[in-house]
């Protein structure tokens, strides 16, 4: 399920566009619309929540419907998580953020749905971001990382909150922590130079996009970001081959997108 795209202005344009295409396809990829294992369901609720969370994506509406009537029938937290990934598919950004932490908090009371909890709190945030909200983004994150402390994708998620909300520094504390549990992801590396690009560290910037790159030679957001930094730093060649690689890695992505968006601004001429 595609949740939409969200774009956080900063005082340079855009949350760095690494953090932006990245989240983006968290969110192509169905992250809130994934089933969740809830503790206890027999097989006729475990099926009427699968059927529930099938409509979401094409139907959100119909699933809305059928989540609101089995709530009425106390369907407790799955048929509450089928109606909050429901409003992600009608828009409805702020009432699903609120509708996932609200199940996020009743399950953090369960020992064995702990986890689980930690994970709801985490969509709640990124369907924040979606809102517009980083500090309530932020917030959420901070509800799934008491849970998962070390938990990777947890620690990434609140540093795209927190870049959203130009907390750099706050956001390069949480890179580098999820670089140390994960050194050799190239997507942690491609966004903390993006952070590093804002707090204007070029030099740290290009030397993660090329570590980057290096793990992952095909990884767009990684030529997309090094596209910027070689644009800034006046190299219009390097940009123009670094972004063409960012389209042919990804095409008819919110990367490619991207990177086509900045190779047209690139060509544009000053009458």
């Amino acid at each position: 399920m595609s949740i939409g795209r969200y774009k956080a202005r900063t005082r340079g344009g855009l949350w760095p566009a690494a953090a932006l295409v990245l989240l983006l396809s968290a969110a192509a990829s169905g992250v809130c619309a994934q089933e969740q294992s809830f503790p206890e369901q027999n097989p006729d609720q475990a099926k009427q929540y699968a059927d529930c969370m099938a409509l979401t994506a094409a139907h959100p509406q119909q699933a809305y419907d059928a989540a609101a009537a089995w709530i009425g029938k106390k369907g407790g937290p799955p048929a509450e998580h089928c109606q909050a990934v429901a409003l992600v598919g009608l828009g409805r950004y702020a009432e699903a953020a609120q509708a996932m932490q609200t199940v996020a908090g009743e399950l953090a009371k369960i020992e064995s749905s702990k986890n689980l909890a930690a994970h709801l709190y985490d969509q709640a945030g990124q369907i924040w971001i979606l809102q517009g909200d980083p500090a309530q983004a932020i917030a959420a994150s901070n509800s799934a990382l008491e849970i998962l402390p070390n938990d990777v994708d947890l620690v990434i998620d609140r540093a795209v909150a927190l870049g959203a909300a130009e907390r750099w520094w706050d956001a390069l504390d949480d890179l580098n922590h999820a670089n140390e549990l994960a050194p050799k992801r190239a997507d942690i590396l491609v966004l903390r130079a993006s952070a590093y690009r804002y707090v204007d560290s070029k030099d740290l910037a290009m030397a993660d996009v090329n570590q980057a790159l290096t793990l992952d030679p095909k990884n767009a957001e990684g030529h997309l970001e090094r596209g910027i930094l070689l644009a800034n730093n006046g190299d219009k060649n390097g940009a123009r081959a670094d972004w063409l690689a960012a389209i042919q890695a990804a095409p008819n992505t919110p990367t490619a997108e991207t990177a086509q968006a900045r190779l047209e601004q690139l060509d544009v001429k000053v009458q």
